[in-house]
């Protein structure tokens, strides 16, 4: 079971569930959990070997995660709480499980809210995921996961998000960061699955205008999926929850309760 946090609501039925991203933890939305609090029942999720969630398996190099296994850990979660469905808040790898829960639970799903949301690699990231795979069992993690930061976060604004990820990534363990990171083997078709489908769930994308590696696709979902809308954040990389947590907050907690109304 997950290590997560739960906070109700005196009054309110709905619920939001917060997913991070890869190396991040729960402590990622610390600047969305109060005002969250004020509107609606609130679960932040440690996800498998993040945080304070042990790792699903001891054998870390003889098991496989995927993006199905990872998902059905959140299902567990709502079970657990006899939470029905509810509206979900992604960072980064955090929206491929959303989306992926979505296609195969879309009844447990009222709404999508995509921060830094990964529709597409792009020759860069599909770059940077082969050197991965080719340096993930010689060189220390957080050295790669250092430079991926950087790559996707790479200007003087995006310093505190860098640190952030890097900073709960260095509770990963060698093992458990390359069963995360085996799960690139999977990316490219489940997102070239998820752009063909409209999935028909209403679904907010929160973009930074500087997050130049996963904007563009998301632009070209937006224009063909009609559930779908997009707010670009000005002055905001990918972590822009982080980044512009007003802005965000604001747009995602409006989203939710025209959603709800």
């Amino acid at each position: 079971m997950l290590n997560y946090s739960k906070y109700n609501h005196k009054t309110n039925k709905e619920w939001v569930t917060f997913v991070h991203g890869a190396g991040g933890s729960s402590s990622i939305w610390f600047k969305q959990v109060r005002e969250f609090r004020k509107h609606f029942n609130v679960i932040l999720l440690d996800l498998r070997g993040h945080g304070n969630s042990k790792p699903a398996i001891k054998d870390a190099f003889n098991s496989k995660y995927t993006f199905d296994s990872i998902t059905d850990d959140i299902i567990e979660v709502m079970d657990k709480e006899g939470i029905a469905s509810s509206h979900f808040i992604g960072i980064s790898l955090g929206t491929i499980l959303i989306r992926n829960l979505a296609e195969r639970f879309p009844k447990r799903v009222d709404s999508m809210i995509m921060g830094g949301a990964i529709m597409k690699l792009n020759i860069r990231s599909q770059i940077l995921m082969r050197l991965g795979i080719l340096f993930k069992s010689v060189i220390p993690y957080i050295v790669l996961y250092k430079f991926f930061a950087f790559i996707i976060m790479p200007k003087k604004n995006h310093k505190q998000s860098r640190l952030l990820f890097v900073k709960e990534a260095k509770k990963l363990y060698q093992k458990e960061f390359i069963r995360w990171f085996r799960l690139t083997s999977e990316i490219n078709p489940l997102l070239r699955f998820f752009r063909a489908k409209d999935i028909g769930i209403p679904t907010l994308y929160l973009m930074g205008e500087e997050d130049y590696l996963f904007l563009p696709s998301v632009k070209k979902v937006v224009q063909r999926h009609k559930f779908s809308s997009l707010v670009v954040v000005d002055n905001s990389g990918h972590v822009v929850n982080v980044e512009q947590p007003s802005i965000f907050n604001s747009k995602s907690i409006n989203f939710i309760q025209n959603k709800s109304s």
